[in-house]
């Protein structure tokens, strides 16, 4: 789409920084909801109608204190992650295209790799925060979500292009991953079966697109595009300009 759009001379826009804290709070509500089995106690309940009580050993999941979260890119969304999830007493670990300044870095006790793959293999829990572009297409690919530690979890509240998700499910039902928490999934044609399955297993935790779905990110999105129009219209450039890149003049045309 970029590229039909630079064909174009069409100026984008986009609506940062809106979207920052709910987006985090929905990563860190997957990343405590997976482990600690909390859809599947609640359908025990609701949809089964079934409980015999509390037992020393019913509906045992995993405790978050003192694993490890490997994010993805560590923009503006994935150090707000970090920050939430060191509350929790997570470690953090993050690889990114550069490496955070130690004003970041230091409050966060966050370990920064410069190499995904050895990343992937030492982390209990994957976060992804990273845009999709040519460089992170299928950045979770099938020899890397093999490769990953055994038992350990996915959580994607950006792009399901990021994910070979044929190959996360096939992890996931061999057993070699727990599973995964996902607001984003490929549904151009559907849904995959295998996935539902698994969702129905309470291996996965399917939500539906909802990161951002809040009142307050709503209207400021609402209000961030008109303040790229309006300066757009008055001849200007757009604060929050994408397309064209780089200094040169405005495109003939705007979308946000």
């Amino acid at each position: 789409m970029s590229e039909a759009a630079r064909a174009a001379g069409l100026t984008v826009t986009n609506t940062p920084s809106v979207l920052t804290e709910d987006t985090a709070d929905m990563a860190m509500v997957l990343m405590l909801a997976l482990p600690r089995r909390l859809v599947e106690g609640t359908q025990m309940l609701v949809r089964d109608g079934v409980w015999a009580g509390w037992s020393p050993t019913s509906m045992l999941g995993h405790r978050l204190r003192g694993k490890a979260l490997g994010i993805i890119g560590m923009g503006r969304i994935g150090t707000a992650v970090a920050q939430r999830a060191k509350a929790f007493g997570l470690n953090i670990h993050y690889f990114s295209r550069n490496r955070r300044p130690p004003a970041i870095e230091t409050p966060l006790e966050a370990t920064y790799w410069d190499d995904l793959d050895a990343m992937l293999a030492a982390v209990d829990i994957v976060s992804l925060h990273t845009p999709h572009t040519r460089e992170t297409f299928h950045i979770l690919s099938a020899e890397r979500l093999a490769a990953m530690k055994p038992g350990s979890f996915v959580v994607n509240v950006s792009r399901p292009e990021l994910i070979d998700e044929t190959a996360l499910v096939s992890q996931i039902e061999n057993g070699h991953l727990s599973g995964a928490a996902l607001d984003v999934f490929e549904n151009k044609h559907g849904i995959d079966p295998r996935l539902l399955a698994l969702a129905e297993d309470n291996k996965v935790v399917l939500t539906a697109h909802m990161a951002s779905a809040t009142l307050e990110a709503r209207i400021e999105m609402g209000e961030t595009v008109i303040v790229n129009i309006r300066t757009f219209m008055d001849g200007h450039q757009p604060p929050h300009r994408l397309l064209p890149e780089g200094p040169r003049g405005v495109g003939r045309s705007q979308s946000a």
